[in-house]
């Protein structure tokens, strides 16, 4: 089974599969404004909490180790760009 898409409400990340039924969710309470979910692929979601990057498989448990987020950088015209 493979992940479809990811949706952030309020505190809850929603998995669903490529046919739109939910798979599984996932607790992601937030702090900071850059908490919660990053992005997801076909196999892995990311969620920031706190200062790390959290990675779990299409069942909702986390896969390897948390890793440490990296900084966000502005342009000149406020836009947000992802540092090296």
């Amino acid at each position: 089974m493979s992940i479809g898409h990811a949706i952030q409400k309020g505190s809850l990340i929603y998995i669903y599969d490529q046919h739109g039924k939910q798979i599984t969710s996932i607790s992601a309470p937030g702090r900071w404004p850059e908490d919660g979910l990053k992005h997801h692929t076909s196999t892995t979601i990311s969620v920031q909490k706190g200062s790390l990057i959290y990675r779990y498989d299409e069942s909702g448990r986390m896969v390897g180790r948390p890793l440490p987020a990296q900084p966000v950088m502005l342009g000149h015209q406020g836009q947000q760009l992802l540092s090296a």
